[in-house]
């Protein structure tokens, strides 16, 4: 990668991380609006760390190495930035099954908020696409049956890469359903509970939610170092807000409804390239911020609007 590529690439990594997180920073600033300003500064400093270190890095390393077990750790982390052929062998191989993989994850995803979370109508048809919400199940298996289909003529191993990444999505939606409904049972709670507790909680929920940014982060880039600058920036400007400002992000009406374009493009893109589309690494950063840009002044329009 050229300086340009890093730079842009880190910068729509960032993007994506904020913009993604939002929901869960919002929740999470009831609950640190219940303690007291040492623990917040504590979830700060502390806190990031963690998220950073130990989520946004260490998740990443393990998928490539999981995928790449001949590699060993180190060759895993530094595998961007080598010139051993066998390390860009070993990746060139397992890219189209992680790529399928992230990629049918972020496109459920998408679907899902589509159909049945609750929504500020953005684009024509976002509600009428709500108000079919019994169809989100039938809708995904067709999709899943289509690409294994198609995968399947490819590399079974892309195909098997399918239909992991489905059961990620539907293990992890579990997860943050009851993630979601256990931080609201906390906020009505939060007088019970120490400051230490809620730190910690807010940790293991970050952890959670945080899966979606790290697999879409896939989609700009299998350097992990880049994916742990760009994310780590973006959770640290996030934490910032969820602790000073979190008030202002919740005024902009869409940008929810941009993040989730965003993961849709993310999720055609890593399927797209599984199937050996070329696809130019500048592209994906900046279709993320096209997106994210279109429905930011959308949401700028509606909240001048209602002034």
């Amino acid at each position: 990668m050229n300086p340009i590529t890093i730079i842009l690439t880190a910068s729509g990594l960032c993007l994506f991380e904020i913009i993604s997180s939002i929901d869960n920073a919002i929740i999470n600033a009831e609950v640190l609006s219940t303690m007291s300003r040492r623990a917040r500064q504590w979830f700060l400093l502390w806190g990031m760390l963690f998220a950073v270190l130990v989520i946004r890095g260490l998740l990443p390393w393990m998928i490539i190495w999981a995928a790449n077990p001949a590699l060993g750790p180190i060759k895993a982390l530094t595998a961007s930035f080598s010139n051993d052929p066998v390390v860009l062998e070993s990746i060139e191989k397992s890219a189209p099954i992680l790529l399928a993989g992230g990629g049918i994850f972020l496109i459920f995803l998408f679907f899902h908020w589509l159909f049945l979370e609750p929504k500020n109508y953005g684009l024509k048809g976002e509600k009428f696409f709500h108000s079919q919400g019994v169809w989100f199940f039938a809708v995904v298996s067709v999709i899943l049956s289509i690409i294994v289909w198609y995968a399947l003529k490819i590399n079974q191993m892309m195909a098997f890469g399918v239909v992991v990444g489905s059961s990620v999505f539907f293990i992890t939606h579990g997860f943050k359903q009851n993630a979601e409904q256990s931080e609201k049972e906390l906020i009505a709670s939060a007088n019970n509970l120490s400051d230490l507790s809620k730190n910690l909680y807010l940790e293991v929920i970050d952890t959670t939610f945080s899966i979606d940014g790290v697999l879409g982060a896939f989609a700009f880039t299998l350097s992990v170092p880049l994916i742990v600058l760009g994310n780590g920036i973006g959770a640290f400007i996030l934490r910032h807000i969820t602790v000073s400002n979190i008030t202002k992000i919740k005024k902009y009406a869409y940008l929810k409804n941009g993040a989730m374009y965003s993961i849709l493009s993310l999720g055609v893109i890593m399927l797209a390239d599984s199937f050996g589309a070329n696809i130019p690494s500048w592209f994906t950063p900046v279709a993320t911020f096209g997106i994210i840009g279109y429905f930011f002044y959308k949401s700028l329009v509606e909240l001048n609007r209602g002034k």
